[in-house]
């Protein structure tokens, strides 16, 4: 199996790694390499997933599969020529490039990887070829016999952050740590505020539990020395070799693989991964380590006070024998801008876990950015086919119920079912009702991804992206899967650079207002009077197509609505308490359209019926800047972009007591006789 090159970082340490493989040295030199997915002058997608003319990655959705990554015996074996090439004294830690993360991407940001308590530096090993794509990669490698301190690790790793922000001052710089490596970038950060960093913890240890280290230090203390070299020689730990074996069964039957449970049980059940293991941690090594850990933490716990720099943490919820909540939860409330992820069914090495992608979580927590200010439109990273056919598998049980119809007009005004009559060249506006709660986005995103290679972009309640410590707004989780598909917080600046982008913009005029309406307000609009996204469309020739959308009467209705719940106090305060915590929109409106509280209605469901989509004929704004430019001019064509709206909604209410398979039996029938694959018909579209 071919090992990584690897690479030192000029200016740092000029002695170099030598492997199988030849050297790579780190420079200051910039490659023509960016990968940063962008929307063509047609506003279809670029530079994301490989698109020709003729295939559509996101069509094939069923076939898609993740992206091949190595695993736990790629770790173990790269982990064990990296001690073997350590050589006597080791030499001090040092900076490396995986070779697999390709070359340095001139507009990438500088990802610093900080390893755990194993010290290799591989423990992105599983995760290098897709973070490669975004950024520029330089991992940290203790060798075993190194014993730098913890406050000298922490100089070291501080030579780097200036050097490289000193050269590149306006990009972030990233620094992934784990437990001993999560503490030590609490320091780094902590004595470098004015640095722009981005931390990505994953298990930081804020205090270590002196009642389990002091056991174990004691136990490893009487363990004899050269542990490995007598494993190797006496016993053959190999596969195939009969002690082997035998020792693997009396793992199995003693419950000694349970030591650490999932993927830390894993190392120590398989016999093979002993004398691997014994090597990286021989025992001085492991109780050096051990010490490190608990000055690493101390330090980073008496700094994280001033620590100022943007915080994701990342929590296993399994093997956390290191981890203190308490600390956790003081550390998620100290730092100013920071979230934190669980992952409950996860243990202790996290990113050697099947299941866990790094550049996914960064992606759906809109962590990634370029600059010194996220920009939601030029930062946001393309969702993969794989990523796509997760979403739909999250959205599959609302699509079976509801069976969506997506419908649009020609520019001879047929209705055809299908996106044909979508304009491909954007930008283009589709501006609509909202349904309840929100839920006819989800398999419209989905739709024109797989017929038309668009991805829609939905300007959403700022809701979804930020929430205060303490608040009672939903977890952020909740709508990962909403930030994945491409939905931006909705004001102006993003409205406008969206456009500018020629993407292809969802706007919802009624907002709030009219997702979580009250009861006998099913199809009601509640759009403000003014007309501006009118005057912005027309600075960039943008494409306005209204649509209608009916069906949530056939899902659900609401039995106890907005004013039923101020009526009772506790439901009230917490509504305004809510409200308070969220950005309020349209602060200027008055009525009920200004009215933008948070709560949850109370439905009940119905018999499912189906979703169905209209979307009109196009209005184009090409050529009639100056003529839109004038508020009146530009009233009119607002006015008459809602009346479609209000038609393409009385259109598909009549059309669809036509349908014979509006009843979810009737389209149950259907799949039976047909496949679960097929279509289902709908109304017939030529009396129209």
């Amino acid at each position: 199996m071919a090992v990584p090159t690897l690479c030192i970082a000029d200016g740092i340490y000029p002695t170099a790694f030598f492997y199988r493989n030849s050297v790579r040295r780190l420079t200051s030199v910039a490659h023509d390499r960016f990968t940063n997915p962008k929307f063509g002058i047609d506003g279809r997608l670029r530079n994301g997933p490989k698109v020709t003319a003729t295939v559509n990655p996101y069509t094939y959705t069923e076939a898609a599969q993740p992206e091949e990554r190595k695993s736990l015996t790629d770790f173990l074996v790269e982990a064990r020529d990296f001690v073997r090439s350590d050589g006597g004294d080791g030499g001090p830690p040092r900076w490396f490039s995986p070779l697999e993360c390709g070359a340095r991407a001139p507009e990438s940001p500088l990802l610093l990887y900080l390893p755990g308590i194993d010290g290799t530096g591989l423990g992105l090993i599983r995760q290098h070829k897709r973070l490669g794509e975004i950024f520029d990669i330089w991992c940290l490698h203790f060798p075993v016999t190194d014993r730098t301190p913890a406050r000298d690790l922490v100089k070291l790793i501080e030579r780097t952050v200036r050097s490289e922000y000193f050269r590149l001052p306006k990009r972030p710089i990233y620094i992934v740590g784990e437990s001993i490596g999560a503490c030590l970038a609490l320091d780094v950060a902590a004595s470098n505020p004015d640095i722009d960093l981005v931390l990505i913890l994953a298990n930081p240890v804020t205090r270590v539990n002196n009642f389990m280290l002091q056991p174990l230090s004691s136990l490893l203390e009487i363990l004899p020395d050269g542990v490995p070299s007598f494993l190797e020689e006496n016993f053959r730990f190999e596969q195939g070799y009969p002690f082997a074996a035998m020792f693997e069964t009396m793992l199995n039957e003693t419950d000694a693989a349970q030591i650490g449970g999932g993927l830390l049980g894993d190392l120590f059940a398989t016999s093979v991964n002993l004398p691997t293991l014994a090597r990286i941690f021989p025992k001085d090594t492991l109780l050096w380590k051990l010490q490190l850990l608990k000055s690493a933490s101390a330090s980073a716990k008496s700094h994280m006070y001033t620590v100022k720099a943007q915080t994701l943490i990342l929590l296993s919820g399994r093997d956390q024998w290191l981890l203190n909540k308490e600390d956790i939860e003081k550390l998620h409330c100290t730092l100013p801008n920071c979230e934190v992820r669980k992952f409950e069914n996860y243990g202790q090495l996290l990113f050697l876990e099947d299941g866990v992608d790094l550049v996914t979580i960064i992606k759906c927590t809109y962590y990634y950015r370029r600059g010194k200010l996220l920009d939601y439109v030029s930062d946001f990273i393309l969702p993969t086919p794989f990523e796509l056919k997760e979403y739909e598998e999250s959205q599959r049980l609302l699509t079976a119920i509801t069976s969506p119809v997506f419908l649009s007009t020609l520019d001879n005004g047929t209705v055809v079912r299908s996106l044909a009559g979508i304009p491909s060249e954007g930008p283009v506006l589709y501006v609509g009702n909202h349904m309840l709660l929100g839920t006819e986005l989800r398999p419209a995103a989905i739709h024109f991804l797989k017929e038309k290679n668009i991805l829609l972009r939905g300007l959403a309640h700022p809701v979804m992206f930020a929430k205060k410590y303490g608040s009672k707004l939903p977890d952020m989780h909740m709508f990962d899967s909403v930030r994945m598909i491409g939905a931006v917080p909705v004001s102006n600046i993003n409205f406008y650079k969206l456009l500018r982008s020629k993407a292809h913009v969802v706007l919802y005029p009624g907002g709030v207002r009219e997702a979580l309406h009250r009861k006998g307000e099913v199809y009601k609009l509640f759009w403000p009077e003014h007309s501006e996204f009118v005057r912005t469309a027309s600075k960039f020739g943008t494409k306005i197509i209204p649509f209608g959308v009916v069906g949530e009467d056939d899902l659900c209705e609401v039995v106890f609505d907005y004013n039923d719940q101020m009526k009772i106090p506790f439901l009230k305060n917490l509504i305004k308490e809510l409200s308070q915590d969220s950005t309020y929109l349209r602060n200027g409106e008055e009525g009920e359209v200004g009215n933008q509280d948070l709560h949850m209605p109370g439905i009940v469901p119905k018999m499912p019926g189906r979703f169905y989509v209209y979307f009109g004929k196009p209005i184009y704004t090409e050529g009639r800047e100056d003529e839109l430019n004038d508020k009146e001019k530009a009233h009119e064509v607002y006015l008459q972009v809602k009346s479609e709206v209000e038609r393409c909604m009385t259109y598909l209410k009549i059309k669809r007591e036509g349908d014979p398979y509006r009843n979810i039996l009737a389209r149950s029938l259907y799949h039976f006789s047909h496949g679960f694959s097929s279509q289902v018909p709908t109304f017939d579209l030529r009396n129209q």
